[in-house]
Order: structure tokens, then sequence, then C-alpha cells
């Protein structure tokens, strides 16, 4: 976990150094404190789902940016311990799966929540999409105002540019597979 915690770190600052941002200027984007923000970029704190996604959102970068290696000619990929992202109190476990693709604007994600997991995403960028493909369990989606229930070996896609929530429905773990695309610029 020690390598996840530096390895976002350096892309935050690297990041932040890039775009000329002070913390003070970044905290303000993102909605995440300063001494939160001081905290990832020294490895001293691992941020949760909702933390990253802040990060990201505010400085218009895929989650994923925080995450990933070099690309490679073709990819196999599985869930990797030392990469989960948490949310809900370590209910829900996202595992970057493809991380952000610059040309094809693309990442993958396989998640698995908890029964009783509920977790609230913020509003993406205008123009980000999600698929979702449910393995097993059933996901409820809630989409502003909307309520989407999605079963096993079913899948949905949604405009992300607005607030949303996942709650697993199942009686046991609910497993999905989550592609985020974003608009090319």
């Amino acid at each position: 976990m020690e390598s996840m915690n530096l390895k976002i770190g350096e892309k935050l600052k690297s990041l932040r150094s890039t775009r000329t941002l002070s913390l003070d200027e970044t905290a303000a984007l993102t909605g995440v404190s300063k001494p939160m923000l001081g905290q990832i970029e020294r490895g001293q704190s691992v941020p949760t789902v909702t933390t990253l996604w802040k990060i990201a959102t505010g400085l218009k970068t895929p989650l994923s940016f925080f995450l990933e290696g070099p690309q490679a000619e073709y990819a196999i990929a599985g869930p990797d311990q030392a990469n989960v992202i948490l949310g809900d109190n370590g209910k829900m476990r996202a595992y970057p799966l493809f991380t952000y693709d610059p040309v094809q604007s693309v990442e993958t994600f396989y998640i698995e929540f908890d029964p009783d997991c509920r977790h609230f995403s913020d509003k993406h960028n205008d123009g980000v999409e999600e698929h979702i493909f449910v393995l097993r369990g059933t996901l409820r989606l809630v989409l502003g105002d909307k309520t989407v229930d999605v079963g096993e070996k079913q899948a949905v896609r949604f405009r992300a540019g607005m607030p949303h929530a996942y709650q697993n429905l199942s009686e046991s773990q609910c497993a999905v597979y989550n592609t985020i695309f974003y608009p090319s610029h």
C-alpha cells in the first residue's frame, strides 16, 4: 500500500507543478483541504475513492491518471490488491484494470460492493459516460432523480455529469466492470 501512497502523491505533485498550481489553488479547485493535499503529496495518506474523485474532477483529470503505469501493446488485467481504492469504509473496492488511455480517453475498473454498501459519487465533468456490467448481484444506481436497478448479467450506461450513487441490493457481494469514457478534447 505504501507504493500506491507515493505514486498518487508524486502524480498529484507533478500535475500541480505542470499547471503551476499552489496547494491553496488546488484546494479551491478540488474541494479537498490544503493539509490533506499536502499529506497525499508526501505519501502520508492514501485518499479515499471519494477524495481521489474530487481531486481528479477538480483538476479535470481521469481518476486512473493517479495510478497508471507504462502502456503495453496488449495487456491482461485482474484485480491487484496493491492498487485497490477503497470507498464506503472499505465496503467498496475499486481495482483499476486499465488505467486512463489518453488516445482512447477511457479507463476500466473491476469493483466489488459488499452487502449494504452505498457509495456516492460527485458529478464527473460534462460529457463523461459510464458503462457498468454487473457480473453478480444486483446494483441500484441513483442517477439524479432516477433510480435504476441492474441485475446480474445486465449492463447500463449513463452520463455521469450528475451526482450519482451505487448501492448493492444483494445479500452477497455485487461485482461489476465499470468503464468510464471521457470526451476527447
